[in-house]
């Protein structure tokens, strides 16, 4: 497995994380409203990991460029 393929399986992984971590997230945030509890820090922390899935969705289209370009073995 050549180094891009490996960057590109920890890339993978870390959205698929940061999905998880969203989705939950999300209920977090719904559940403050709904109780009519503050949900400005639950709101903040969900975009911020919104930010970073759109960063690594970013890099691992970088990634997938570069094996593009990449001869075949």
């Amino acid at each position: 497995m050549s180094h891009a393929q490996k960057y590109l399986a920890q890339a993978n992984r870390h959205i698929a994380e940061l999905k998880v971590q969203i989705v939950r997230q999300r209920v977090i945030v719904k559940d403050a409203l709904d109780t009519g509890h503050r949900s400005e820090m639950a709101e903040s922390l969900l975009d911020a990991l919104e930010g970073s899935l759109r960063i690594f969705e970013k890099h691992r289209e970088l990634i997938l460029s570069l094996l593009l370009r990449q001869p075949s073995e």
